[in-house]
């Protein structure tokens, strides 16, 4: 079926806003404890109270994500319930992460202090933009593969954002002379970025096309809208653990050339190469879905990145050889990536089916909330691990022990694949919403009168 001017016209205003949001959450997900560990060299001490700081934010915030689901579910504005939320999200969390990577001169406590307030602030933030954000993926269509098209092209776009900051940062902080005042300068540029993109999704995406539920959540309906949708509470523990284990990989790249391959410098034209592959991912999934079902792709994807753990635990220091497993690694996650969306879309219309009520943002926070307990529990085991093997205190590879090295290798490639297996466990036992299934539920809410479509 061709595509409508006004379905191409959603498809790309959306997909143009990530590339700036996924750029400003790589360089805070991934970089900030960079910053924090080579920039501004912080005591061992203060690491180890940051980082599990870091986790109880990340915690508190992805609970509070579903009041702020809500907040957007039962919001009445002339540009609908998601466009004043992002605009919000975008100016907050753009302020907030230039000031992140300043440093104010504060050491110990008082940086700490500032770091916390600051930190909660971007993470809050964020989440409102970022939920309202994908809402919009459940309320343009109800057809499955026009989500997942929408979806694909988007994350062809954030990837493209993630990998130029995990590509440029290194070689761009030393162009501008290293230090402090360089990651500022790069967080400025990666902010303007995101307004940017953020306002073409704002201006372009043709609401006129929502999805108009009979009802929204209501606020004490929150915990049970998520409570009593089962597929929704698999989908989430079957993802915080893939996540957990998949952002503990990528947080350690840095930590890995660094002071384990011994060649800091190789890890951008590794970023370049994982970046290439990612985006292959995304643009060779449409055309994998033509042929199989979401399960057959899931568990495709699921063995090649184990598959690509366990070789690049064993490989030698070859960058080809590495290379070959990192693809493996990234083109999996990119399928993973897109059914991980899918899922959700699909709990927003198996939720309503099932409760009788349309919880598009609320069902949405559980996929900031998947990031962020995914990405606090990674940070924390990051920063343990940096302290216990010593790299925290290493100014190179020399001065890390075999042990040290052993203990990096194991937390970045081993953990992560057995928590992976786990989610993967999880998904085949406890997920139900097939295609037959899916087409079922919406066929069901029309002829409830559940479920209409705006011209």
């Amino acid at each position: 079926m061709t595509a409508t001017p006004s379905v191409l016209r959603n498809r790309w205003s959306f997909a143009i806003g990530t590339i700036g949001r996924d750029m400003v959450y790589g360089l805070v997900s991934m970089f900030l404890i960079v910053f924090i560990t080579d920039a501004v060299h912080v005591s061992n001490w203060t690491l180890g109270l940051l980082m599990g700081l870091i986790l109880a934010v990340r915690l508190l915030d992805a609970v509070g994500d579903f009041a702020i689901g809500a907040l957007v579910d039962n919001t009445r504005t002339r540009w609908g319930p998601y466009k004043p939320w992002i605009a919000i999200g975008m100016l907050v969390s753009a302020s907030a992460t230039v000031l992140l990577f300043t440093d104010f001169g504060l050491r110990e406590g008082a940086f700490v202090l500032a770091f916390t307030l600051l930190y909660i602030v971007w993470s809050f933030s964020f989440s409102a933009n970022d939920i309202p954000y994908w809402s919009f993926v459940q309320a343009l269509t109800t057809n499955q593969k026009e989500r997942e098209r929408i979806s694909s092209l988007a994350k062809i776009f954030a990837t493209i954002g993630l990998f130029s900051v995990v590509v440029g940062i290194m070689p761009v902080t030393a162009a501008l002379g290293g230090g402090v005042r360089a990651w500022t300068l790069f967080a400025v540029g990666v902010v303007v970025v995101m307004i940017l993109g953020q306002l073409v999704t704002l201006v372009g995406v043709d609401q006129r096309q929502l999805i108009v539920p009979e009802r929204h959540v209501r606020p004490r309906e929150v915990f049970d809208a998520v409570r009593k949708n089962d597929q929704l509470l698999w989908t989430a523990i079957s993802m915080v653990l893939f996540q957990t284990g998949y952002v503990t990989t990528t947080t350690f790249g840095p930590y890995f050339f660094k002071y384990i391959y011994g060649d800091a410098a190789m890890y951008t034209p590794f970023g370049a190469i994982l970046g290439v592959g990612m985006v292959l991912g995304f643009l060779l999934f449409p055309l994998a879905r033509r042929r199989f079902s979401r399960k057959q792709l899931y568990t495709g994807s699921m063995a090649v990145i184990v598959a690509g753990y366990l070789i690049f635990f064993f490989a030698p220091m070859n960058m080809i050889v590495l290379s070959v497993c990192g693809l493996m690694l990234f083109i999996g996650d990119s399928f993973i990536v897109i059914l991980m969306i899918g899922f959700i879309t699909d709990c927003v219309d198996y939720g309503q089916w099932k409760l009788g009520v349309r919880s598009g943002a609320v069902t949405f926070a559980v996929q900031p909330f998947i990031n962020k307990v995914g990405g606090a529990l990674s940070t924390a085991i990051v920063g343990i691990t940096l302290i216990f093997t010593g790299v925290n205190g290493a100014s190179g590879p020399a001065d890390v022990s075999p042990g040290g090295v052993w203990g990096v290798k194991l937390m970045m490639l081993q953990f992560p694949a057995v928590l992976i297996v786990i989610s993967y466990l999880i998904y085949r036992r406890k997920f139900v919403i097939d295609e037959r299934l899916h087409a079922q539920i919406v066929s069901e809410l029309r002829d409830r009168g559940q479920l209409q479509e705006q011209g």
